[in-house]
């Protein structure tokens, strides 16, 4: 759903409202879990964020708290949303001079204990996004090499006729949303973000 100007909580709340009771835009749910199906866009991006168990809080709080969300031209709302499948969240973006809100539902939850520590989640899109697919976000910690990392995994592929007509700008901010994201959370985590031949992709 496209805005002139930026939509207030008021139209946050109606929108999330009308999306309770849909369903998502894709058959192949849950589909991170595993690998990408066929037919849709892949991404995946990774960051180290530090070492040990207090990146690793700190990394898991950012998570919590939507902070990879927090980017100024986006945002995820309600901004308190628990990450629990099941739940339904606006993603508010603004593009090209206008606004949208996009609908997604948090599919799975992970919080995984072994030599990878795990916490993360995967959304999915319902039919009020401009996209159609699955994105899962992931803070790892390895106990073998005591590296925590940040990682986003994708599949999508469009679905509003705007993102269709406008491939390469909505690839764009797929991808400035992957650069912007890991810096967030590398910020939350404390530590400085890499330059040139700095750890991640």
């Amino acid at each position: 759903m496209f805005f002139l100007t930026k939509p207030d909580r008021r139209q946050i709340d109606r929108f999330l409202s009308a999306q309770r009771n849909r369903t998502f835009s894709y058959r192949e749910v849950g589909a991170t879990q595993r690998q990408a199906p066929a037919g849709y866009r892949q991404d995946h991006n990774r960051i180290q964020l530090g070492e040990g168990r207090a990146a690793f809080a700190r990394a898991v709080d950012a998570m919590r708290s939507w902070k990879h969300f927090d980017l100024g031209w986006v945002s995820a709302h309600p901004p308190t949303a628990p990450l629990e499948p099941g739940v339904t969240v606006a993603v508010r973006v603004r593009h090209l001079g206008l606004w949208s809100l996009n609908a997604c539902r948090i599919v799975y939850a992970v919080d995984d204990e072994g030599p990878v520590v795990r916490f993360g989640f995967a959304y999915g899109t319902l039919p009020d996004h401009a996209e159609q697919g699955e994105e899962r976000f992931l803070v790892e910690w390895s106990h073998e090499d005591n590296t925590v990392w940040y990682d986003i995994f994708a599949f999508s592929r469009p679905a509003h006729p705007a993102a269709r007509l406008g491939l390469p700008v909505a690839r764009a901010l797929q991808k400035r949303f992957a650069r912007d994201s890991k810096r967030a959370m590398a910020h939350a985590a404390a530590v400085q973000w890499p330059g040139p031949g700095g750890r991640g992709r």
